[in-house]
């Protein structure tokens, strides 16, 4: 692992606001700052998903939107798809779903994809239409710009960005180091 004090730091810490899966004094926090229609970010849940199941109860999973509009058109309206069924107390299942048709994120198929996960389809197309939730993916993407994130996915580790490749055991090995730092 490099020296902590040479990598970027998360500058908005964990908190209320935030998409948190795992318990709150887990020994491990990682942060993701993603792209729903971003090739690598789809890998990279994956990933995500076996780190979990072996890692559980040491990780707690936060997840941040970073659309990159420019070269993902659906991207935004995506994360604004999922702030509004985490309104609706279903974020992680819209995640989950995004990521698992992410070659499918048009509007027509984001309205199918909620009344599938039982949303109130009136208000699910109302609020996308309306872009209520684009504050909300904005104030996430821009605490990425303060912590030095351009590109997705990229990591934090215990508040410190993971500089490694995103394949399962690279990520397994820069946890288990975090952790062992957390311990002295």
């Amino acid at each position: 692992m490099t020296d902590l004090a040479d990598r970027p730091v998360l500058t908005i810490p964990v908190g209320e606001r935030d998409h948190i899966l795992g318990p709150e004094n887990a020994q491990i926090t990682l942060v993701e700052y993603g792209d729903y229609e971003c090739p690598s970010c789809g890998e990279a849940y994956f990933t995500i998903k076996q780190l979990q199941i072996n890692l559980t109860p040491r990780i707690r999973f936060v997840f941040r939107n970073f659309p990159k509009s420019t070269i993902h058109p659906h991207a935004q309206h995506a994360a604004e798809a999922a702030e509004i069924a985490a309104a609706q107390g279903n974020f992680w299942e819209m995640h989950d779903y995004l990521y698992e048709h992410q070659k499918h994120l048009d509007d027509k198929s984001l309205v199918k994809y909620a009344a599938s996960l039982g949303l109130d389809s009136g208000q699910f197309k109302r609020e996308l239409k309306d872009h209520i939730y684009a504050e909300r993916v904005h104030e996430d993407f821009m605490s990425g710009v303060l912590s030095g994130v351009n590109a997705t996915p990229t990591f934090f580790i215990n508040g410190y960005r993971h500089n490694g490749t995103m394949d399962f055991l690279t990520l397994l090995m820069a946890i288990n180091e975090a952790a062992q730092l957390q311990e002295r």
